[in-house]
């Protein structure tokens, strides 16, 4: 059992869990914060149209000398910032709909209750503003969302206030200049604070409560929302993780059982498209080759023990008659020959398997350089014409020069096989055809014979160690059903292929194909 923390599915759904959960949380505090902000710019609007319409109102109670600066131009803007001072020579856009004149600057000081009367100005009288009824409906209401007002004195004292303001209203800490305003929040109240003529403050407020409770509600949906998205997420991408990683748990569970000897165990991918599909295709086709190999290597052990208890059989049996009673010497040679050619049979065979491993782990020297083909086979040919001569049968040749790259001495061995093959299952009287030429830049060796041909079911394994389709001849004749598996793997080793095509009772066409000269570099021949 793998430990939680160290496991790739627990990995990648915490990953993807905590990812997911970093989403939605910027998500859900965004469009938290982006809703509160709309509500309380809303209601900041609104106190800036009452703020301006109260500061135009107030224009006509004051002396002409005092109105310097105080001029209303146009409709109220969209927005403040919270806590922003404002002033038109602070570098940045007043917020205020008011032409303000000159004044100090927003880096003064800022001011405490009592410290509002500008020097060598009057001391800050009470002011009463005349309202319509359609303005006082502005300030009317006992509902908490209502809008409220107060005109507070630099002493803190109130100078005129609508009937829902608050009891308590702290003096905002204002620069002093005429034209220093601020949005401020007090609990649940949003107020707007404006200085006027005289030294007074104009503040004009609201609670906010409503917008508070909504976007609180709008969190609650948010939250649960998130969740019920994080749980979905989280369940998809258990599904999605383990149905990705199903492969590599049925690939454990039959390299297992593959480990505990049942070879002919499958991964059997259902998805071969995707990686791991890919991956669990290309297992199934290396457990195939090594269940045939395995297959081919307890055949070979086999029909190894087998070819050599034969001659071993025939040394012990020769050996024991001779021990168990005295023999004359003309016995005594016969015993010795019977067990010399069983012997001489034994080293040929131990010779072929022991050429095949040298060629299966490539440790066989293969020194190339370019030969022509065909003058390679017509040797081969002329070398064995005494032994079709003894069969009767009939030798032919087209050779055509085709020049290719690797070791001649192999080659002829190859060609010396296929020849006494040909001419050792022909018929009586029947011939061998040898051909060579080049085809697609390849050199091309074609050995065809009139003999019995093989069977089809036979046909695929002709290549194989110890294979042999007559079996009573094939060990009659001496023979170990190596020669075709040798000359098989000389011709890999070359780079080539060795094919044989058939029709029984007509005959057989081995094909040897070599790759051209090209490999090291053309020779003309």
């Amino acid at each position: 059992m793998i430990p939680a923390f160290k496991s790739i599915r627990w990995r990648l759904q915490a990953w993807h869990g905590l990812l997911l959960l970093a989403v939605l949380a910027a998500f859900g505090s965004t469009a938290y914060y982006l809703a509160l902000e709309n509500r309380l710019r809303r209601v900041d609007q609104e106190l800036q149209r009452r703020a301006a319409i109260l500061l135009s109102r107030s224009l006509s109670a004051f002396a002409p000398g005092e109105k310097r600066g105080w001029h209303f131009r146009g409709e109220p803007p969209s927005g403040m910032e919270e806590g922003r001072k404002l002033s038109p020579k602070g570098g940045g856009r007043p917020e205020f709909p008011l032409d303000l004149g000159d004044g100090p600057g927003p880096d003064e000081e800022f001011r405490q209750p009592g410290e509002m009367r500008r020097p060598g100005g009057p001391r800050a009288q009470p002011l009463e503003l005349r309202l319509s009824a359609e303005e006082q409906r502005l300030f009317e209401g006992g509902s908490p969302e209502g809008f409220y007002f107060k005109i507070l004195t630099p002493d803190g004292n109130v100078s005129q206030q609508s009937t829902n303001a608050p009891a308590h209203v702290p003096f905002p800490l204002l620069p002093r200049s005429p034209s220093a305003s601020l949005l401020r929040t007090r609990g649940e109240l949003r107020e707007l604070a404006q200085t006027m003529p005289r030294d007074l403050c104009l503040i004009v407020g609201r609670d906010v409560s409503s917008e508070h409770s909504e976007t609180q509600r709008l969190a609650g949906w948010l939250g649960g929302a998130g969740a019920g998205v994080l749980l979905l997420g989280l369940a998809g991408g258990w599904w999605l993780t383990t149905r990705a990683l199903r492969p590599i748990a049925d690939i454990s569970a039959t390299a297992v059982k593959i480990a505990g000897g049942d070879l002919s165990q499958r991964i059997g991918a259902e998805n071969a498209e995707t990686e791991l599909g890919q991956l669990a295709g290309v297992l199934d086709s290396t457990f195939d080759r090594l269940e045939a190999a395995f297959a081919q290597q307890v055949r070979f052990t086999s029909d190894a023990a087998h070819e050599l208890r034969t001659p071993i059989t025939v040394m012990l049996t020769q050996t024991q008659t001779a021990l168990a009673r005295e023999r004359t010497p003309v016995e005594y040679r016969e015993t010795l020959e019977a067990c010399q050619r069983a012997s001489v049979r034994m080293r040929k065979l131990i010779e072929s398997l022991l050429e095949l491993a040298r060629l299966d782990a490539g440790q066989e020297p293969l020194p190339r350089a370019p030969f022509d083909l065909a003058q390679v086979a017509a040797e081969c040919l002329e070398n064995l014409r005494p032994m079709a001569a003894d069969g009767r049968i009939e030798l032919q040749a087209d050779l055509a020069e085709a020049g290719c790259h690797g070791n001649p001495e192999r080659i002829a061995q190859v060609i010396t096989n296929l020849l006494a093959n040909a001419i050792h299952y022909n018929r009586e009287r029947g011939s061998v055809h040898l051909k060579t030429y080049v085809e697609q830049g390849g050199a091309v060796l074609t050995v065809a014979d009139t003999g019995m041909g093989i069977n089809p079911a036979d046909l695929p394994h002709i290549f194989e160690r110890f294979y042999r389709a007559d079996k009573a001849r094939s060990r009659a004749g001496g023979h170990a059903g190596l020669g075709l598996s040798i000359s098989k793997a000389i011709v890999d080793a070359h780079g080539g292929t060795l094919s044989a095509t058939s029709q029984p009772g007509e005959g057989t066409v081995f094909t040897m194909r070599l790759p051209a000269m090209a490999a090291a570099g053309k020779t003309a021949y």
